[in-house]
């Protein structure tokens, strides 16, 4: 029941996040009900013992932490990212066909399964950047209603689409928006929030399925929903943070934008976000230990999804790891370092897992397919720590909907805990 439970509120959770700015504005108000407070980057850290924070870069980023009772040992830390694949609303987006249909520019964001997106009710949501007297204010919108949707061609005008077909982004996947001569997408977003129309400056509005989360299965033994990839992760993990009992390593909890485009940005993993809120923290309550000692004692978990064994397509899986839904956590391994675990740092992940008797699976993928890379290798360029990837098996990777199991959340947030409550994990 309690399983189930967990990933009830994780539907829940994604039904309230539709963007990385509702998923990191979400996160900001529990961590607040649980006595976090916001901290500012243009200015130095004042910390007290025991004391909870959290900082926000560009709305879409943060690292929340509690500060340790005893002296600061090192960090005990889990990074995962709050983007996902979809589609980006181009600025004056409106075009009008045929004097007829008002169609939206959009553009791909991230590496989606397109054909998914296709014949289901879609919405449009994010973040405005309006003019005040007093400098450039910024509003979330979320449309809660079935705004749009993108029309597939019919069989009858394209005989061979069940033979496959390779979309344009630019022409076959526009949403169809207004069945009005004119339509305005920032006279609806005004009037939504109440302000005027010229006075919005600047939007990033994306796509977003209205698809609600659900379960399926026989028994309800399965949850499908859009941006599982890795809104399971952000949302596991923060519950194990929160849970967490405050020991001797400060537990410090990351999300990061921009890993669906590369983290190359000003807040994505790779950029100096991670590694100048360490040394902040460092400086104020680190006493006479250096960053590069404390790290030298600091494990970070990279918490992202992984593929999970196919029903119909078993054959895309390694022969000899391959996880499951429901089949707990996931430790990822590849040899080109794509992921960042190592013989010592996965069994550091076994051993939390087996104490707790929470279940664990491996993951490579086939030595003649490719993979994805995630949050770790890039976090640990900045700041060398020791690192494992993990994550929880889901099917339909980067789909509109996505597959994965209902056990599996509470699985992640009882290790989440384990290993934010954990000592030190050194090689003896």
């Amino acid at each position: 029941m309690q399983s189930k439970e967990s990933a009830k509120r994780l539907l829940e959770f994604i039904n309230q996040s539709p963007t990385c700015f509702h998923t990191i504005e979400n996160v900001r108000k529990a961590l607040e009900e649980e006595g976090f407070m916001p901290l500012t980057e243009n200015t130095e850290f004042q910390l007290q013992p025991e004391g909870k924070y959290y900082v926000i870069r560009n709305g879409a980023s943060m690292i929340a932490f509690q500060v340790p009772r005893e002296k600061l040992k090192g960090f005990h830390l889990i990074a995962s990212h709050c983007d996902t694949p979809c589609f980006k609303v181009k600025e004056n987006p409106e075009i009008t066909v045929e004097n007829t249909y008002v169609v939206l520019n959009v553009e791909k964001y991230g590496g989606s399964i397109l054909s998914t997106w296709l014949d289901r009710p879609l919405s449009i949501a994010g973040r405005v950047i309006v003019k005040k007297e007093e400098g450039l204010g910024s509003h979330l919108v979320h449309f809660e209603e079935d705004l749009c949707v993108i029309p597939n061609l019919a069989i009858h005008l394209n005989r061979e689409i069940n033979k496959g077909v390779e979309y344009n982004p630019q022409t076959d996947m526009r949403p169809l928006f207004s069945s009005a001569k004119e339509a305005d997408l920032k006279e609806k977003i005004a009037t939504k929030l109440g302000i005027q129309a010229e006075d919005i400056l600047g939007t990033d509005l994306f796509l977003f399925s209205r698809t609600q989360g659900c379960f399926l299965g026989k028994d309800g033994e399965f949850i499908g929903a859009p941006r599982l990839d890795d809104t399971m992760c952000v949302f596991s993990s923060l519950q194990g943070f929160l849970q967490a009992e405050n020991k001797e390593y400060m537990k410090v909890y990351c999300v990061f934008d921009h890993e669906e485009v590369g983290s190359r940005t000003r807040q994505g993993a790779d950029s100096d976000f991670l590694q100048v809120t360490l040394e902040k923290i460092s400086r104020a309550v680190g006493g006479e230990s250096s960053l590069a000692s404390l790290l030298a004692d600091s494990f970070l978990l990279s918490a992202d999804n992984g593929h999970g064994l196919h029903p119909n397509h078993p054959e895309k899986s390694d022969p000899t790891n391959r996880p499951v839904l429901n089949g707990g956590i996931v430790i990822k391994y590849h040899g080109n370092q794509q992921y960042t675990t190592d013989a010592f740092t996965g069994a550091v992940v076994k051993a939390i897992c087996d104490r707790q008797e929470i279940p664990w699976q491996t993951y490579h993928n086939r030595s003649d397919i490719p993979g994805g890379s995630t949050l770790g290798n890039i976090s640990i360029s900045h700041c060398s720590i020791p690192s494992a990837d993990v994550g929880l098996a889901q099917l339909s990777m980067h789909s509109a909907f996505e597959t994965a199991g209902a056990l599996d959340t509470e699985y992640f947030i009882r290790f989440a805990r384990a290993f934010y409550e954990s000592g030190s994990h050194r090689l003896v």
